[in-house]
């Protein structure tokens, strides 16, 4: 075969391919052109309805045994306290005795050359037990932990200093709650694209795409900004959830 037909063919050839890239390009580009991406918002505020308090009390002693005997006594003095304000043995429970060396700084100046000299010198050990309270599903046993978690100073007076842990509320029902926003959330991003797309005298076509947000819960009426990895608040009682779902349609 000539050289020059040789030449002719593949040069055809190349052209035939040049022209079948660009027009797939074309065609995908005017696919991406032909599409519509919206955002629905799926909101819900609730009330917690889980409660999880706990605080710790401690006994100093340079004997182990020692400290480990006071810690027991106050046991029984923080559980009749707590017994007093109504609450049943039950509905609340002490941790395990966790004990830890002391130690205390000794600095002494050298009549030598002026140096200070430092040395931990053992201080005794230190016993500390906690006390939780929880409840699920029991909004009365919620309100009467919430009220004693701000009258622990009263143990002060029978010589124990009972540290008190924050408040923290969690929901039961994560799951069905999420469910349900996600469902709101595209109904919502749905009627946005079909709002948009009948202005514009348009037809709305097949769903392309779907992506979900960040599952986020904040305290309601907080101005805290959603977070990338996701907000969970546990400080507030009254929570406002939210998600949002992307949708991509075609456009018929």
């Amino acid at each position: 075969m000539d050289s020059k037909i040789k030449s002719s063919i593949i040069f055809g050839i190349a052209i035939v391919v040049t022209a079948f890239i660009l027009g797939q390009s074309f065609k995908k580009r005017n696919e991406n052109l032909d599409s519509i991406s919206v955002i629905g918002l799926g909101t819900k505020d609730f009330v917690s309805d889980e409660i999880l308090w706990s605080g710790s009390f401690t006994a100093n002693s340079m004997d182990i045994k020692t400290a480990y005997g006071k810690i027991i006594s106050d046991q029984k003095i923080v559980s009749n306290f707590f017994i007093s304000k109504g609450f049943k043995p039950n509905e609340f429970s002490f941790g395990a005795v966790n004990f830890q060396k002391k130690f205390r700084e000794i600095r002494t100046l050298t009549a030598e050359n002026g140096y200070v000299n430092s040395e931990e010198v053992f201080n005794g050990y230190e016993a500390t037990q906690s006390i939780s309270f929880s409840a699920k599903k029991n909004p009365q046993l919620m309100k009467r932990i919430e009220e004693v978690s701000s009258k622990t100073s009263e143990l002060i007076n029978s010589g124990i200093e009972l540290t008190s842990n924050s408040i923290q509320y969690t929901y039961s029902n994560l799951p069905s709650l999420k469910q349900s926003l996600i469902e709101n959330a595209t109904r919502d991003a749905n009627e946005r694209a079909n709002k948009i797309v009948n202005t514009g005298n348009g037809k709305l076509g097949k769903l392309k795409g779907a992506n979900m947000g960040v599952f986020q819960i904040t305290g309601q009426g907080s101005t805290e900004e959603d977070s990338y990895g996701g907000n969970n608040d546990t400080f507030s009682k009254n929570k406002t959830a939210r998600i949002t779902v992307r949708l991509e349609y075609n456009l018929d």
